[in-house]
């Protein structure tokens, strides 16, 4: 059986290992930097390994992590909000960089890369892939400058993927919006993508084989800001959020038709 090595078994990542080994087309090699968590992935099937990759230094189980896998999928968020010395130290690229040696190393020849449309800045148009990237905040530039550290290696082919606004049961925007007053932006477009199709994206990627190739994942709709949270708000039966009256230049809609083309991709859930 052959073997992927998912660097990041967190929130997607563990249950994209689960749907992956229920398929038993692959075995899993998973990472977590907590060693509560290692049985809970042994428990999930998968080969557990305690890998923590710093911007100095990543853990000795790195290679046995890597050993044996054709295809790695890293995800492992940058978490730079609010750090400004991260930001001004570029820790997220320099963990890639301290990351790429090891890749070229082992056996792995194919790149997964979940990265964020965050790339893209608020540009107030559609969003292709063919778009030129401007990204605003720190996370989207060092995942920027990330992504092409990875694309431009010769020793493995790299696909990088683009989520939009991550949601899932567990998981929604909403929850952080109810009851606040003066939101910006009320009249700015959603660009949300589901657990569920984050997980089936990724895996047609690998069954089709998708490599050197760049996709958005955003599902195919987009009502404004003020008329989604404020239905999901009232569905969950939580304090309705209160928009601003001040109309917003966003009208950012990432388009997701290189994937459902290229992919015949069918997203499961269009209206979250």
């Amino acid at each position: 059986m052959k073997q992927i090595s998912i660097l990041g078994c967190g929130w997607l990542g563990l249950p994209l290992a689960k749907s992956i080994i229920a398929k038993k087309r692959y075995s899993i090699n998973g990472s977590t930097t907590s060693e509560n968590k290692l049985e809970v992935l042994k428990d999930a099937g998968i080969n557990p390994y305690l890998v923590a990759l710093e911007s100095e230094s990543i853990s000795e189980s790195i290679n046995l992590f890597l050993a044996e896998s054709e295809i790695l999928i890293i995800d492992i968020p940058p978490k730079l909000r609010g750090n400004i010395e991260d930001s001004t130290k570029k820790v997220f690229v320099s963990k890639i960089e301290n990351l790429i040696p090891f890749i070229e190393k082992s056996t792995v020849k194919k790149v997964l890369f979940v990265s964020s449309t965050s790339v893209y800045g608020d540009e107030n148009n559609m969003i292709t892939e063919e778009t030129i990237p401007n990204p605003e905040t720190e996370s989207g530039k060092q995942l920027l400058l990330a992504e092409a550290l990875l694309q431009k290696n010769q020793n493995f082919e790299t696909t990088i993927l683009r989520f939009g606004g991550l949601i899932g049961e567990d998981r929604h925007p909403v929850k952080h919006l109810a009851g606040k007053e003066n939101i910006e932006n009320p009249d700015a477009p959603v660009n949300l993508i589901h657990q569920n199709d984050c997980i089936g994206i990724i895996e047609e990627i690998i069954n089709q084989s998708k490599w050197n190739v760049v996709f958005n994942a955003v599902a195919p709709f987009h009502p404004t800001r003020e008329e989604y949270y404020t239905r999901k708000a009232k569905e969950q039966n939580l304090v309705l959020p209160k928009f601003s009256i001040k109309k917003s230049n966003i009208k950012k809609v990432i388009s997701s038709e290189k994937i459902e083309n290229s992919l015949n991709y069918q997203f499961k859930l269009t209206n979250y």
